[in-house]
């Protein structure tokens, strides 16, 4: 395959090679964990340089597509508790050191999308989903109630005893089940005050001060694969996100 003669014109040939890449990726013809082929290799593969191969991969890993391990070589991502609490999770107390959370259920029901969620999911108003809620705790006291809402076709078998039964992160649930890949998430913060039923689970009084964030998860091509609601108790803790910073 020449992909220089096929593109001219068109993408940048790294871009493309990236697009490419991106693609068998999402097709799982490497999947998460798993080393992408040397350099050398894929150079040979897409007919083009090792430095077009560099640049390619230097944009999957800014996208946390894939990951560089020192002396081991570039590997497709996985979710895990650290990836979750350096990327995706963004609550942390004002003092002291980052936490992970504690997940506790409150509700697993299926339903259907209205109007608004269908939009923001890309599917069919009235579409099957699913509808969860967790209550998550920090040190034991219970800081966040999120409402989450899936595409029950993205997630055709997914019951309450396979969400609550996992044994990693919820976006580990969607890689490793379903093959649905969270890259990264879209989200709005605002402030609201809390009504009768945030505020009995969450131990505050009625009307007290909240951050309401609405997120969308996002896997590969922009696509959505859920969204949250997630009302938040500020009173010791805060939002803190670090762009760029490195994953341990």
């Amino acid at each position: 395959m020449n992909l220089a003669l096929e593109t001219a014109g068109a993408l940048p040939l790294y871009r493309e090679v990236k697009r490419l890449l991106t693609l068998r990726i999402a097709a799982h013809e490497w999947p998460p964990g798993t080393p992408l082929p040397s350099e050398g290799k894929l150079g040979g593969m897409f007919q083009v340089s090792i430095g077009t191969i560099r640049k390619a991969i230097d944009e999957l890993v800014a996208e946390r597509i894939v990951v560089r391990q020192q002396g081991r070589g570039t590997f497709v991502a996985t979710h895990n508790p650290s990836r979750l609490l350096f990327h995706f999770f963004h609550i942390v107390p004002r003092k002291g050191e980052r936490q992970l959370p504690r997940t506790r259920m409150l509700s697993f029901r299926r339903a259907r999308a209205s109007a608004e969620e269908a939009q923001k999911l890309q599917i069919a108003s009235g579409e099957p989903v699913y509808r969860i809620r967790n209550l998550l705790l920090l040190a034991d006291r219970p800081v966040i109630l999120d409402d989450l809402v899936l595409p029950q076709r993205l997630f055709p078998d997914l019951t309450e005893k396979i969400f609550t039964g996992r044994d990693n992160t919820i976006y580990h649930l969607y890689q490793t089940r379903y093959g649905v890949n969270v890259l990264r998430t879209s989200e709005r913060l605002r402030a609201t005050i809390a009504e009768s039923d945030a505020a009995k689970l969450l131990g505050l009084k009625k009307g007290a001060p909240l951050l309401e964030i609405n997120r969308v998860a996002l896997t590969y091509h922009n696509a959505p694969v859920e969204l949250r609601r997630s009302l938040v108790d500020t009173s010791a803790h805060e939002y803190f996100s670090d762009l760029g910073k490195a994953e341990r």
